[in-house]
């Protein structure tokens, strides 16, 4: 009894520990599962994240856009004034005309000179030249564009002072009764009425700017003068912005017109300049032989002089 006894016990520890065994079994499946969808919610909370990189990506999309954007509206802003005001600001470094000695002149070496002033090329343009009948001098230069016209002339101005203001409130002077200023793209200007043939009138338009020791003056007509939303005025008054004025060291007096010679081409000018280096180069006498720069100095100053020999006698 007591055999059977403790082999029915010993079956029923099996039980025990088979039971037990199973339990854990079953305990670590469930953990494997708590792990798993630990492991799937890890994931689902994550699962943003390709919204989040496609948010940023939109983002720095955008800002590209506007970096572009902001880009193109700088290469579109014109180089020439357009926004009219009393007050013409910027010459010289943001706007011509334009010194030969300003820090950000363009690069005029392709303009056509005539001696007071460089012009550029423009599509479309027709170039008169006014000369004076008497000694055929020239005295200035008319540009046709369109049905547009700006005749320029630079004239020589006090070092300290502007000269514009002067010829402008002379000009309104003699022409008060139908000349009146306005703000325009190079400061105040004049609207001025003048006749022509058979009693007709036209409109102008007369601008002025100082430079250092000059003044540049432009008249236009036509479309250039009463329209200033047209494509005429606006490729005028670029032009006229791009000119470069030489005023040169010649002593003149206020309000003279600075010396213009006929229109010399770039590439005639380029040949004047080689030719001038040319003839530069050819010194004529030049000592031959090995002597230094003191020697050559103390030969030259002994033949100047000549009767020296003859001082020592």
């Amino acid at each position: 009894m007591g055999l059977f006894g403790f082999g029915k016990k010993k079956h029923h520890d099996d039980d025990a520990a088979r039971e037990k065994d199973a339990k854990k079994a079953r305990q670590n499946v469930v953990d494997a599962d708590d792990v798993n969808d630990a492991a799937a919610d890890g994931q689902e909370t994550q699962q943003p994240e390709p919204a989040a990189q496609a948010k940023e990506q939109d983002v720095s999309q955008d800002a590209e856009v506007a970096a572009q954007s902001q880009q193109s509206q700088d290469d579109e802003q014109p180089d020439y004034p357009t926004e009219p005001s009393e007050e013409y600001g910027g010459r010289g470094e943001d706007w011509g005309p334009w010194d030969v000695n300003d820090e950000y002149v363009p690069d005029y070496d392709d303009y056509l000179d005539l001696g007071a002033y460089y012009i550029p090329f423009m599509k479309g343009i027709e170039l008169r030249i006014k000369a004076a009948r008497a000694n055929k001098a020239v005295l200035g230069a008319t540009i046709t564009y369109g049905t547009s016209s700006l005749e320029v002339e630079a004239f020589a101005a006090p070092k300290t002072l502007g000269l514009w203001d002067d010829v402008r409130a002379d000009l309104l002077d003699s022409k008060s009764d139908v000349a009146k200023e306005v703000p325009g793209v190079f400061g105040t200007e004049l609207i001025l009425p003048v006749p022509i043939r058979e009693g007709k009138m036209v409109t102008t338009r007369i601008v002025g700017v100082d430079g250092p020791r000059w003044m540049l003056r432009g008249i236009f007509s036509g479309k250039a003068a009463t329209d200033p939303d047209d494509e005429e005025t606006r490729a005028l008054n670029r032009f006229f912005s791009q000119i470069v004025v030489e005023r040169g060291a010649e002593p003149l007096a206020p309000r003279d017109l600075i010396p213009m010679h006929a229109p010399v081409t770039p590439g005639e000018r380029r040949a004047a300049q080689e030719q001038a280096q040319q003839d530069a180069a050819q010194i004529p006498d030049r000592p031959k032989g090995p002597f230094d720069s003191d020697q050559q100095v103390e030969q030259k100053t002994t033949l100047a002089r000549g009767p020296m020999f003859s001082e020592v006698r």
